[in-house]
């Protein structure tokens, strides 16, 4: 099937080429498209999403300040692979700055509008969690929901400081809130774990609203642990095939 042309997109009309090239770019190297350790050919990719070289150019540039892409010796670019250790770090990095974040927004006070917006969002998790299964819609739906949900908690922090390190973090590979979300689909526990995550969202509000800051941060500490078994779960998992992306990272010895 031919890809999309990207300049035909629909996209939002403020997004440059370069944006929404760097996004599908992006999309086919965590649907494994773009296979670990390929080299990334320019022509081919012009062609393939309709664009010119220069914003493909500047959005192999940006996936490679992602870490997705590494730049090689003699020229171009090549899908980087990732150490089971790598991707570790990262959500053990999240989950520090987002405890800090959960910490500020205790002992300094957010604004009632987005605490008000973030009960919403948890609200609607909790109307997809009522049923007794989740089919891939759901979680998809719930993919939107928590990634919603962590990017209030960055807002509530009134640091413009902190929201740039954690906007940052999460676009790591395999950093992000929900990074591993989708893996759990087929698991028979998939609905149990998702439901101890949003105590840990409704436990955390809670904290921040009685400013708490030290009971937030170890709630936002706690609630990452979550990602780093989801992550141990898809790197020992006998079928991948539905997470593509887990082939990029590298297994311990």
């Amino acid at each position: 099937m031919a890809e999309p042309s990207l300049s035909a997109s629909a996209d939002h009309p403020t997004h440059s080429q370069a944006v929404r090239a760097q996004l599908r770019l992006r999309e086919m190297i965590l649907a494994g498209d773009l296979p670990a350790g390929s080299r990334i050919a320019e022509l081919t990719l012009v062609d393939k999403l309709g664009v010119s070289r220069t914003p493909i150019r500047t959005a192999l540039m940006k996936l490679e300040q992602e870490g997705l892409l590494e730049a090689l010796n003699n020229g171009g670019y090549a899908v980087r692979t990732f150490t089971e250790r790598d991707v570790s770090d990262a959500i053990e990095l999240r989950g520090t700055l987002e405890g800090l974040a959960a910490r500020f927004a205790a002992e300094r006070g957010c604004a009632p509008v987005v605490l008000a917006e973030a009960k919403a969002c948890l609200d609607q998790i909790d109307q997809l969690l009522a049923s007794d299964s989740l089919d891939d819609n759901a979680f998809s739906a719930y993919v939107a929901y928590n990634e919603r949900f962590h990017a209030l908690l960055s807002e509530m922090t009134g640091s413009a400081v902190l929201q740039r390190e954690l906007e940052r973090v999460i676009g790591l590979p395999f950093a992000s809130p929900s990074g591993f979300v989708i893996s759990q689909a087929n698991s028979p526990q998939a609905r149990d774990m998702l439901i101890i995550a949003q105590d840990q969202h409704r436990q955390v509000l809670m904290a921040i609203e009685q400013r708490e800051g030290s009971r937030a941060q170890a709630i936002m500490r706690e609630h990452s642990r979550m990602a780093q078994r989801n992550l141990s779960q898809a790197m020992h998992s006998p079928d991948l095939h539905h997470m593509p992306s887990v082939r990029l990272i590298r297994r311990k010895s």
